[in-house]
């Protein structure tokens, strides 16, 4: 090994990986050559030559303020003819031997504690195609077992102390979301229960986090012994909680610079069109309180006057149907829409500290390193093997938070074109159901007056 030229720190954009052995389907490298720094929205802090930075998912950083959620979606590529996403070898089920599904939520009350369990449901190969299971580490073809909230936290636990490397899915918060009082709520059990199935099916589809034996003991364990958690080699996980003290990182490198203000960018984005939806829904709820109030006007009216009855109770029910269609508007942005932006959130907390690991992992070898030639230079003595392991873990971080970012990145894309589709959808669904009943009310009104008009005529 050769001090003056540390492999450790050569650029990422050369190191391979099996994790990215399908390079043709993914988002393609950036172009870390530009200054990592982005301009603020006033054009401050770059100058009018900053260079254009561009992500890791093809798209140049935008610079204007985070405050414009038009500006993330215009960069999420909703067009439909994304091969990346189409290809994507990890989200198709032909190639995947694990099907995992949470569901069927009960309540248990005890005198000790109230709490909800999930039924886990495990299928170690595809039924549909009638194949043997690869996976020797499960002994039955499928698995049904019942897990709360507690056991998923120790899963991820597990995980991250177990592959360091690696992005490990978010889970839902322990406690009450944004806008739910009551954690036993049908509506709260629910919004958990979806995103448990999400977490669950997002480590079930992960090359490299599916063959954890905390997994494997998650899914097929009647008993999960959390205390034990088996025995699995944590050296990794130790050094870099421990690598922090006494190193501090001389610069990181352009690439993750990138990500990190793609990080944040995105997290105001995020935060921005979260804060937006929640007053939307409040003032959406309190227009559907005025206008129920508003239908059973023109209802109680109508009991009162024979000659406008018929025309009094179309009106009364077109606001009822109004009514309907708001609440499904709203339902929807609720179930659908908040879950999702949450849980980008969290995902983006989960990559930060999987940057911060990788930052902290280069402190240790670019500290370790420049012990070793200073020892060289004052005592001829070989490099240590140690400085070596921190090299080959600063390789294997580069290369694993590379693969689970481009992974990240068209899951991103697919799970925003499906949520803004469907948006779209219930919009357009919102406005035909009251289209249509204020156009069928004009068409009853203008029989009645023809009727009437027949009626004067033949008298």
């Amino acid at each position: 090994m050769i001090i003056g030229a540390p492999r450790g720190l050569q650029p990422v954009t050369g190191t391979t990986h099996p994790l990215s052995a399908v390079q043709e389907t993914l988002s393609p490298v950036p172009d870390v050559t530009a200054s990592c720094h982005i301009p603020n929205s006033s054009g401050s802090g770059g100058g009018g030559g900053d260079k254009e930075v561009v992500l890791t998912n093809g798209k140049p950083v935008e610079t204007s303020s985070p405050a414009s959620a038009s500006s993330l979606l215009n960069r999420l590529q909703l067009d439909d003819d994304l091969e990346a996403d189409t290809l994507d070898l990890y989200a198709s089920t032909e190639t995947r031997d694990l099907f995992v599904t949470v569901d069927d939520p009960k309540k248990h009350v005890s005198t000790m504690e109230t709490y909800i369990t999930y039924r886990v449901s495990t299928k170690p190969d595809s039924s549909s195609l009638h194949l043997k299971t690869s996976r020797i580490e499960f002994d039955l073809p499928e698995y049904n077992l019942r897990r709360r909230y507690q056991d998923f936290d120790w899963l991820r636990m597990k995980l991250e102390d177990s592959q360091p490397t690696h992005l490990i899915p978010p889970l839902p918060e322990k406690f009450v979301m944004k806008g739910v009082v009551d954690r036993f709520s049908e509506e709260f059990v629910e919004t958990r229960m979806k995103a448990l199935d999400k977490f669950l099916k997002r480590v079930a589809d992960h090359p490299v986090l599916s063959f954890n034996p905390h997994l494997n003991a998650f899914l097929t364990a009647k008993d999960l012994n959390k205390r034990q958690g088996l025995a699995l080699l944590t050296k990794v996980g130790e050094s870099v909680k421990q690598a922090a003290g006494g190193y501090k990182l001389r610069a990181r490198p352009p690439e993750y610079c990138v990500m990190g203000e793609y990080l944040d960018t995105f997290n105001q984005k995020l935060g921005t069109m979260d804060r937006i939806a929640q007053r939307i829904l409040k003032e959406q709820t309190e227009y559907l309180v005025e206008l129920r109030e508003y239908g059973s006007v023109y209802a109680g009216w109508a009991g009162s006057e024979d000659a406008l009855t018929r025309p009094l109770e179309g009106v009364a029910g077109c606001v009822s149907t109004c009514c309907g269609a708001m609440e499904d508007l709203s339902e929807g942005m609720s179930q659908e829409l908040l879950p999702v932006l949450r849980e980008y959130v969290l995902y983006i907390d989960s990559m930060k500290n999987v940057l911060k690991k990788r930052d902290q992992s280069q402190a240790e070898y670019e500290g370790r390193l420049e012990a070793a030639v200073i020892r060289k230079q004052e005592e001829k003595t070989p490099v240590p093997v140690e400085v070596e392991k921190c090299q080959d873990r600063v390789e294997c971080f580069n290369a694993d938070l590379k693969a689970d970012w481009e992974r990240w990145q068209s899951n991103k894309r697919q799970d925003f074109r499906q949520l803004l589709t469907s948006m779209a959808d219930k919009n357009i669904n919102y406005f035909e159901k009251c289209q249509s009943a204020w156009e069928s009310l004009v068409s009853q009104l203008q029989d009645d007056q023809a009727e009437n008009t027949n009626e004067t005529n033949c008298d």
